[in-house]
């Protein structure tokens, strides 16, 4: 079976800081971050899709966490295909003139070039110092099954390299019964690493969480199933706690997924409070993931 990794997809979340889930003495960022490393070997960082983080930030965490700890990184929304605000790019980056939110095509060669050089030495520090898991490629719910849209995917992913890459498909027609093979075997040729979400079904933004090892790395993200998914409230939309049967299915599912792969990431997304870290502490158990001993 390869190593299973529990962890959340934030440790920074204003709703998680005001949750009294960090004790009030841990009150910086370097602080919080170590001490969440202290419980998880894992975590998300999800601030990396709205900006470019600095260098010297990623150094930052690296320093207080652990050997051994591990970050798993979402790519720059830009990269993807999203709509980006003008302002979250560097200034010297930024098209003069034009509408305040933008697409990759907006850029001119260079400029996205330059971009995709600050998000490599963003990530460099992770890297160098063996932190770095897998560079997350979260695509839009628009992107529809199609050649474009291979290609799209493989030309984001060929910019992430050396790193090991994850996609997180969006759009049903990935998955419908005549393309959910060609989806997995598309993803399979090409080394990438398919994210398997948990998730409300029943929506036009619904896909199905498959199980399937695409590569050595596999991640399944969980979001939880609030009935108001689609309410645009985000602390609505991932307020969920995971029941201890449910959370004992999932252990089953996500063991035999381990026997598949190398390494298996496991990140809670139901950021509401400290729901996800206290759900991803009842999965960790369940999988027999020990967290490190905290401190006296």
């Amino acid at each position: 079976m390869g190593v299973i990794k529990v962890g959340t997809s934030s440790w920074a979340d204003q709703m998680l800081v005001r949750s009294g889930w960090y004790p009030r003495a841990v009150n910086t960022p370097a602080g919080r971050l170590g001490w969440y490393a202290e419980r998880f070997g894992l975590v998300e960082v999800d601030t990396s899709y709205y900006a470019i983080p600095a260098p010297e930030t990623a150094e930052g965490w690296a320093a207080a966490t652990p050997p051994g700890f591990t970050f798993d990184v979402k790519a720059f929304r830009l990269f993807t295909g999203h709509h980006t605000p003008v302002d979250a790019l560097p200034r010297e980056l930024r098209p003069a003139g034009g509408p305040s939110r933008i697409r990759w095509r907006d850029l001119s060669a260079g400029a996205y070039d330059a971009l995709w050089d600050r998000f490599h030495a963003a990530l460099a520090p992770l890297a160098a110092a063996d932190r770095l898991g897998a560079v997350l490629l979260q695509f839009p719910p628009w992107l529809a099954r199609g050649e474009a849209a291979r290609q799209r995917i493989l030309s984001a992913a060929r910019r992430c390299r050396p790193w090991p890459v994850t996609v997180e498909l969006r759009h049903s027609s990935w998955f419908t019964e005549d393309a959910v093979v060609e989806t997995v075997t598309f993803l399979r040729e090409h080394g990438l690493g398919y994210a398997c979400v948990d998730m409300p079904q029943g929506h036009e933004s619904s896909v199905p969480p498959i199980l399937v090892a695409t590569a050595d790395l596999a991640v399944v993200r969980f979001h939880g199933h609030s009935t108001a998914w689609e309410s645009g409230d985000k602390q609505e939309k991932f307020r969920y706690a995971y029941g201890h049967e449910e959370l004992r299915r999932w252990s089953v599912l996500l063991r035999e997924l381990a026997d598949q792969c190398a390494e298996l990431h496991v990140l809670l997304n139901n950021c509401c409070g400290d729901q996800a870290q206290r759900d991803a502490a009842r999965l960790a158990a369940l999988l027999g993931v020990a967290p490190a001993t905290a401190p006296a």
